[in-house]
């Protein structure tokens, strides 16, 4: 038995010890409505008894070896599945590496999940009554769309000698599980497998590897559901390509599942639409296998969040545990009113902070016992992402357990799905505030704000802004600029976005309006997307922009442009911006026309995400009674995934 091994499975046994120790006889998951929360939620109709209420638990073991403490709602310590069952979840789904260790048996971080952890996390959901889903990643560490890479051990095979690995290494894992009599309900062949997996990059190779795998859980686990997970569902017509290609090469499985975060896979209606295609279509079982949701944006562990305030994220419910529970409740009406909708994953929903005093203190856990999401060593297996940006949780802000391990009333949300929760309405959050001025106008603040209530409705409350109407007269006065002003509204904080311009001649400059109103869309290409898109950490000013994005090559091309009427004679400028990725060769320039008649180009360039290229062309004559066009025009080839991008703030300015 390999060293790294040994440690492996003492530092497993560390991590248990207390756990399995207890006394607490085993629990039913609970089959009626918990009384007395304050969460407002809506029931969900036509959920099947046997629905899937999954949880993502696999940090627990190097948390609990890293001094964190789970408590029940009663304020006493007890085992975290114990906990997990009490409030509705029926599986636990954990991840499994095939070797996460260097080669002195220091773990690389993110749980240091092997299959003795899933042995032991299995062994305490069964206790419990909850079934387990094993996640195989076939990797030695992380694996998701951008990253597939394949365990050292196997790193020179060929793709029969791989198989034959795969179909091995997966077979004696499951062995592991039912001599230790977990009760396995689903098996995972790989995470997030957008066309890449093990370090394989074509489908003809990716089918032996799926097949392999689902050979070895045909015959250990016979009953257990075989799933196949993908993540970006956004992604026009991915699905139907993935789900199609699974089936060209007859691959036996189950369970087509999606990743569905909120902030960045779209709408969903999209999810539901993608997710039925591939049900209906494929007579396969469909399911959200993780989505999450943010409590609060502040972080606790002095390692940064994934998402916060600052995140350039789409920010679809507020940053609550209200929030955080609406969110899962909508995911999980989606999938329970799609055909063959089996269930829903939480992911890591147990991933706190192991220390609240310093980043020091945090960190020497981290390194030890695998607790954030990478240590140091994992530079040996993944040097370029991990080996340089290795530290904590980054997820602790989405966890369903606040900092100290009390669980957070969002929790309850698995149970109160099935029957509705509706107390009273109250003020959740406040809804931000987004304006725009013309220079040397007057800057006026609203009286009022919108409260988002718990039951997702608004209402609007007085609020009072921290800032003086002689401040307010100095940005007025200050030439072009965006502040953020901050107020209290109801005993919660408000915020103002404001916008000081030059005064513009376009209609709906900033698309706010929300469609195209004032502008004329010419496509010429057939783009998969094109639109008017709310998206405030995309905008330049407002939370609106124009949007694009096609995963065909070449498919990108159109013209966006305004005419303007009614102008006095006099020399204006025009400028538009463009932001966006993946676009290959590209033919992108803002122009204006006087009388259908192109006088001005300027060229841009799109770069990478949040890089805004700024066209502005200046000395433009313009005679009264004339017709004047302003425009933008994008050709993209697109590379890798498709050209995608962003427009907006398109000026029309007196120069003189």
């Amino acid at each position: 038995m390999k060293l790294k091994r040994i440690i492996g499975l003492a530092l497993a046994a560390l991590m248990t010890t207390s756990a399995l120790c207890s006394c607490t006889p085993k629990s039913v998951i609970p089959d009626k409505k918990i009384e007395g929360s304050s969460l407002y939620v809506k029931k969900v109709d036509n959920i099947p008894e046997d629905f899937i209420f999954g949880m993502d638990a696999s940090s627990v073991l190097s948390e609990e070896a890293s001094g964190v403490k789970y408590y029940g709602f009663d304020g006493k310590e007890q085992d975290v599945f114990k906990t997990l069952a009490e409030n509705g979840v029926n599986y636990i789904r954990v991840r499994v590496w095939n070797d996460p260790f260097d080669e002195n048996g220091n773990g690389y971080g993110g749980g240091n999940c092997t299959i003795d952890t899933a042995v032991e996390i299995g062994k305490r959901a069964t206790k419990y009554g909850m079934k387990l889903l094993v996640n195989f990643h076939y990797s030695d560490f992380w694996a998701d769309p951008g990253k597939q890479m394949v365990p050292l051990e196997w790193k020179d095979m060929d793709i029969e000698e791989k198989s034959e690995a795969l179909y091995n290494y997966t077979k004696e894992c499951l062995e592991l599980l039912k001599k230790e009599k977990v009760d396995v309900g689903m098996v995972q062949l790989g995470n997030e497998t957008n066309g890449k997996m093990c370090g394989e990059t074509t489908w003809f190779n990716m089918h032996y590897l799926w097949k392999s795998g689902s050979k070895a859980v045909r015959e250990i686990f016979p009953d257990a559901l075989v799933a196949i997970h993908f993540a970006n569902p956004e992604k026009a017509g991915s699905y139907s390509s993935y789900a199609s290609k699974l089936d060209y090469y007859e691959i036996d499985y189950d369970v087509f599942a999606s990743s569905y975060y909120p902030f960045w896979h779209g709408t969903l209606e999209n999810l539901s639409s993608v997710l039925t295609t591939v049900s209906e279509t494929y007579a396969k079982k469909v399911m959200v296998m993780e989505t999450s949701y943010a409590y609060t944006p502040e972080d606790t562990d002095f390692n940064g969040n994934t998402i916060s305030d600052g995140s350039a994220v789409t920010k679809s419910y507020p940053y609550t545990v209200q929030g955080q529970a609406t969110s899962f409740r909508d995911v999980v009406d989606t999938v329970a009113n799609i055909k063959n909708g089996i269930g829903v994953v939480y992911w890591e929903g147990t991933w706190i902070s192991v220390g609240t005093s310093s980043w020091e203190e945090n960190r020497e856990k981290w390194e030890k016992y695998g607790s954030g999401w990478a240590s140091s060593y994992a530079a040996v297996y993944d040097p370029d992402d991990a080996g340089k940006y290795y530290g904590g949780s980054a997820v602790d802000n989405q966890a369903m357990f606040d900092a100290e391990g009390k669980p957070l009333e969002s929790l309850r949300v698995f149970n109160l799905v099935r029957y509705g929760n509706e107390p009273d309405p109250r003020a959740d959050a406040l809804e931000d505030v987004i304006l725009s001025f013309d220079i040397g106008s007057e800057i006026t603040l609203p009286k009022t704000v919108n409260a988002i209530m718990t039951d997702s409705s608004k209402s609007e409350v007085p609020v009072t802004w921290d800032i003086t109407d002689e401040k307010l007269s100095e940005m007025s006065k200050s030439g072009s600029g965006k502040y953020e002003i901050s107020g209290k509204a109801d005993g919660m904080s408000a915020r103002a976005y404001v916008s000081v311009i030059e005064f513009n001649y376009l209609e709906n400059y900033s698309f706010e309006n929300g469609d195209l109103t004032g502008w004329s869309l010419k496509e010429i290409g057939k783009a998969d997307e094109l639109f008017v898109e709310d998206k405030l950490t995309d905008s330049l000013t407002g939370s609106r922009h124009m949007h694009f994005w096609s995963a065909a090559q070449n498919s990108v091309e159109f013209s966006l442009e305004q005419t303007v009427v009614d102008l006095k004679s006099d020399t204006y400028k025009y400028s538009i911006s463009i932001m966006g990725g993946d676009c290959g060769e590209s033919d992108i320039y803002a122009y204006v026309k006087i009388n259908g008649e192109t006088v001005a180009k300027k060229p841009m360039e799109i770069t990478s995400y949040g890089n805004w290229d700024t066209a502005t062309i200046e000395g433009i004559e313009y005679t009264e009674g004339d017709e004047i066009s302003v425009g933008i025009y994008v050709k993209c080839s697109g590379e890798g995934n498709g050209a995608w991008g962003k427009i907006d703030d398109a000026l029309l300015n007196r120069e003189s």
